[in-house]
């Protein structure tokens, strides 16, 4: 399905960069300047359509294709980073993934380096963009130099999850990867679940302040279930840190279950809830073909929300295992601030040596 910005999109050709010059350090990175904030990034709101359509703000020099990289401005040589390849959903593209999940509002603080690729067609797939991703990979280690690397993470929205999930038992990816941030895009060990017509939300209690305009409509399936979103059922040989992302109205009026098989696998406690990680600021992208008249699991207009945090203690070696529920909320609807920096947080806890 094609995902768009709050405004429509357009097609426009790659403009040159503003900002300091790039770090000493990053000479070698093609076509691309360094931004605090970071380029291309849409205000608070009307997002115009030729930011969010733009294809990046670096190149590869052996595929040609461009991708957007945001990392710390004041970056030091021998400086450790946390390396994230950020996949979008079927159907959308590499700045709207930006904002659907904005990790570059914290790549200063939590000193990340995020490549955020755009795929050929409507959704990845092997023939068209692996060898590309292979690539970028290899130039993100040889850029910012493989010792400097401390983690290395896959994250991936929808069929950008199911992606991530089949990228992580490549030996390119399995014997770097510190972990894997499934947004809407699979939950190890469990069968992919949708929110049945008319099904009653079990997270949501009557007196939360989202209960009343959620509860208004009913809640439908897409359209075309399954579309770009498989199971991720198969458990993987090797381990690595996992995050699992969504909205409450794409589980079952059954909820987020009360256990993780990959956490059981890792050898983890029984599932504990965190405080929850309240938002008062709405996150910046939509689906904007998703009126409120359709259905609540596509998602609707950003807004504040409330997400729960469960997690699954004792992690052995110090791998990170937990999941998070995003209340009143659907497939579509961008990661507001704090819950993004919960799952930052939760990324940049895992030790290195988890790789």
């Amino acid at each position: 399905m094609r995902i768009t910005a709050r405004a429509g999109l357009c097609v426009v050709a790659l403009a040159a960069l503003g900002g300091p010059a790039v770090n000493a350090q990053l000479t070698g990175v093609p076509g691309s300047t360094c931004s605090s904030p970071p380029a291309f990034h849409c205000p608070d709101g009307g997002c115009p359509g030729e930011v969010i359509a733009h294809a990046g703000n670096a190149r590869l020099p052996r595929s040609r294709r461009d991708f957007f990289l945001d990392y710390p401005c004041d970056l030091k040589p021998g400086e450790r980073v946390t390396l994230v390849l950020s996949l979008h959903g079927g159907g959308m593209n590499a700045n709207w993934h930006r904002h659907y999940f904005p990790l570059f509002d914290l790549k200063d603080e939590y000193r990340l380096v995020i490549a955020t690729p755009n795929a050929i067609g409507v959704l990845w797939n092997t023939e068209n963009d692996d060898a590309h991703l292979r690539s970028l990979v290899t130039f993100a280690y040889d850029t910012f130099g493989a010792k400097n690397i401390a983690a290395f993470w896959l994250v991936g929205h929808s069929n950008g999850g199911s992606t991530a999930n089949r990228l992580s038992r490549d030996p390119l990816y399995r014997g770097r990867l510190t972990g894997w941030v499934s947004l809407s895009g699979g939950r190890l060990g469990s069968h992919r679940a949708y929110a049945p017509v008319e099904s009653e939300s079990a997270y949501l209690l009557p007196t939360s302040p989202w209960a009343s305009a959620s509860r208004a409509a009913a809640l439908r399936p897409p359209s075309e279930p399954g579309v770009g979103l498989t199971d991720a059922v198969d458990l993987p040989a090797s381990p690595f840190s996992y995050i699992y992302a969504s909205g409450e109205y794409e589980l079952t009026a059954a909820g987020l279950p009360d256990h993780s098989k990959w956490a059981q696998r890792l050898g983890c406690q029984a599932q504990a809830r965190l405080p929850d990680v309240v938002d008062r600021k709405a996150g910046y992208v939509w689906d904007a073909r998703s009126p409120l008249s359709r259905s609540t699991w596509g998602g609707r207009r950003p807004r504040p929300g409330r997400a729960q945090l469960f997690v699954y203690p004792r992690y052995p070696d110090g791998r990170i295992v937990a999941d998070v529920t995003r209340l009143g909320k659907g497939h579509t609807e961008g990661l507001e601030p704090n819950v993004t920096e919960a799952i930052v947080k939760l990324m940049v806890s895992a030790p290195p040596e988890t790789k």
